[in-house]
């Protein structure tokens, strides 16, 4: 069968492998769509310290059940839409013990630490398929990147008397806004986009702020009554965007970080103190996250074709990366459709 791999960085390949066997336990997948997730196009440019390469991409999975090995539950059948919870976790590791699975020491993530899912065909766990009823096979490959948006606002413990500023406007910052409107809150979006702030609006973001033409901080004392927002939840991965979350947020604000800055940061370490921060760290997502967006988007309220710039074939994937990266600020998601 066809798999697209990235060999090294700016170098990508479309290989023949072999297929995977149905063992015992697991589920066979006929992948119909995989997303681009910013991890790999880190890991194309080179610029991902966790891949392991040459490498398979692909954890934003749509799929339909090909087969089902034995020992499988019942409520997986052939020919259903689901996505795939692509993270394992050990069950030993201080994370896993404290139920916190998403963060497990040992984490293996689909098309990172291990080949992932662009490829014809894939043999999972059944307790990591995530069923979609519903829902399109398409809409399907969307689920886990807003389900990391969905949990970062869980690990910011936003309620309904909170304003939330979202800084990254891709996916994953989309997933935030749309909970933290969820969830009642008033929502910020920043982002450098105008087109991608829009589309934030409709998702529930009632302030933009597009921080490449606009003043941030005046904007948000004038929208804020001078406090500045309860909550900021970074969600692009870059030094100037981890410095803003601290110096924006109020006082006994809470800051979560889903993005990680390739570089150093310098932070005025006074500001954790005087305004007596919750810093926070966000990453992946819980099993009850990927079931919030499924509901979510059966709702069928989400503009999710605004939500795609490309679909490709997987002959067109690696082009496909290099388009991203010559235009990263342009694009939402990158599909590639089997």
């Amino acid at each position: 069968m066809k798999a697209f791999q990235i060999i090294s960085p700016l170098h990508t390949v479309l290989k023949e492998i072999d297929a995977p066997a149905c063992r015992a336990g697991e589920v066979l997948l006929r992948i119909r769509y995989v997303g681009f997730c910013g991890s790999d196009l880190n890991t194309y440019l080179g610029r991902n310290p966790m891949v392991r390469m040459p490498v398979i991409p692909g954890h934003e999975v749509g799929a339909t059940i090909e087969a089902v090995g034995t020992d499988v539950p019942d409520f997986l059948r052939p020919g259903q839409h689901v996505t795939v919870n692509p993270y394992t976790n050990c069950g030993k590791c201080a994370a896993c013990r404290n139920g916190r699975v998403n963060a497990c020491e040992h984490n293996e993530t689909f098309g990172v630490q291990r080949d992932g899912t662009m490829t014809e065909l894939a043999a999972v766990p059944w307790q990591k398929v995530v069923t979609a009823d519903g829902l399109s096979v398409r809409d399907c490959a969307l689920v886990e990147p807003m389900s990391v948006g969905f949990h970062a606002v869980s690990r910011a413990q936003v309620t309904d008397i909170d304003t939330v500023m979202v800084i990254g406007c891709g996916m994953i910052g989309l997933g935030a806004i749309v909970r933290a409107a969820l969830r009642g809150a008033k929502v910020i979006a920043v982002d450098l986009d105008d087109e991608k702030l829009e589309v934030a609006r409709s998702l529930g973001a009632t302030c933009l702020l597009n921080s490449k033409t606009e003043d941030v901080h005046a904007r948000l004392m004038e929208y804020t009554g001078g406090l500045g927002p309860d909550v900021v939840i970074e969600a692009v991965g870059s030094a100037p965007t981890y410095v803003m979350a601290v110096q924006e947020v109020a006082f006994t604000g809470r800051v979560v970080y889903i993005g990680y800055a390739k570089s150093d940061v310098s932070f005025q370490t006074k500001l954790f103190v005087q305004k007596e921060l919750d810093i926070r760290g966000s990453r992946n997502a819980l099993p009850e996250d990927f079931r919030a967006v499924v509901r979510y988007l059966q709702q069928g309220h989400c503009p999710t074709n605004r939500l795609v710039t490309y679909e490709a074939s997987l002959e067109q994937a690696g082009e496909m990366l290099q388009r991203w990266a010559d235009d990263p600020a342009k694009v939402f998601r990158i599909l590639v459709k089997f």
